[in-house]
């Protein structure tokens, strides 16, 4: 009888040993499909989930956003990808400058700066205008003298800029290639997972154009009685709607205002539209810019040399800075204090919502 016990023990703990086995393969079982069922797919990253695909906005009260019209593609899927893109900053030779850096959420896609900081501490000679509601302009131009004809271009300029995002177009293209988690979204974007300089332009081009702004006061016809009359004065004898006008307040042209003229130099500190035109009548020209928040836009001005709106109608008030080319259009308006702060009251009537955003805390790795 021992001998049979014994026997019999050595099967039991042989059996045991043998169930381990079996035990793990019964949990891979479980997780895996069973014939004809389809794979259950693995749970999205953790930035995909920050940042998913979402419907495309709709216009808020005072403006129109057709983007169908649009020469690029705006889809759930490039805006994504373009958020993504437009606050990456390894988009930036150094990894410290995205897009974001210059055009900020806070400021309405300006900056709280005179001039833009690059990559090394780099101070530009210009301040980033905002873009929202830019991708519907009068006339198809951009950056402050006009050198690109699309937000598409438009995109492409900063990272190849020495002194701005200091990187090369074929370098980007390379850091952004090699990252494995842009690719699925870069094929869910544009049918492949190739990455171009022009899909990405055109990704943030995408992101940028859904960055619009209406239902103010002005909009919602909810003024105050100052604010009215700044809107009066604006379109009457502040001649502010010679150049400020429709639904975003620019005609998306070029004037010379005299700022930047150094008069015992007579010249220049910039010399704007004339470097991209080649007209001596260009010279000292910049675009004019939305009025759309733009109380979120201080300082003001290509150079950010006026602190303040006031000190900006006040420009405008006493006709400008003299000089060969100033605008034929800028000339002295014989304006009252009370009518300069009606003017900055109702230009603040122009704060609105829609374009607000917050930069991604997690990018594609």
């Amino acid at each position: 009888m021992k001998r049979v016990s014994f026997v019999l023990a050595i099967a039991v703990a042989a059996t045991g040993c043998d169930e381990k086995k079996p035990t793990s393969d019964v949990k891979s079982a479980s997780v895996a499909p069973q014939p004809g069922e389809a794979p259950k797919a693995a749970p999205p990253p953790a930035w995909e989930v920050e940042n998913p695909a979402k419907p495309l906005p709709t216009a808020p009260a005072g403006v129109q956003a057709d983007f169908a019209s649009l020469k690029f593609k705006v889809t759930p899927e490039t805006v994504r990808l373009g958020r993504w893109l437009f606050f990456d900053k390894r988009l930036s030779a150094d990894g410290t400058i995205s897009c974001a850096t210059c055009h900020r959420p806070e400021n309405a896609f300006s900056e709280p700066t005179a001039v833009s900081t690059g990559i090394k501490g780099q101070k530009g000679g210009r301040k980033s205008p905002s873009f929202v509601n830019g991708a519907w302009p009068i006339f198809p131009n951009f950056f402050w003298d006009g050198r690109a004809s699309s937000l598409v271009e438009q995109a492409k300029g900063p990272i190849a800029n020495p002194i701005e995002m200091g990187n090369t177009h074929e370098a980007v293209v390379a850091t952004i290639g090699k990252i494995a988690g842009y690719k699925p979204y870069f094929e869910k974007a544009f049918g492949d997972g190739n990455v171009t300089i022009d899909r990405i332009a055109e990704a943030i081009a995408a992101y940028e154009a859904t960055r619009l702004s209406g239902g103010s006061a002005y909009d919602k016809g909810t003024m105050t009685d100052e604010q009215k009359a700044g809107r009066d004065l604006f379109n009457g004898k502040a001649q502010c709607n010679l150049c400020h006008l429709g639904a975003n307040f620019t005609d998306a042209q070029f004037h010379n205002l005299g700022i930047g003229w150094d008069a015992k130099k007579k010249a220049f500190a910039d010399e704007g539209r004339a470097a991209i035109s080649k007209k001596d009548e260009d010279k000292g020209a910049f675009k004019t810019p939305t009025l759309r928040d733009v109380s979120k836009h201080a300082p003001y001005m290509h150079d950010g040399s006026l602190a303040t709106l006031k000190a900006v109608v006040e420009h405008y008030n006493k006709g400008g800075n003299a000089n060969p080319q100033l605008s034929k259009k800028i000339k002295k308006l014989g304006l009252t204090p009370k009518e300069v702060d009606a003017v900055v009251a109702f230009m603040q009537a122009l704060d609105g919502e829609g374009y607000a955003d917050t930069a991604p805390t997690q990018f594609p790795q």
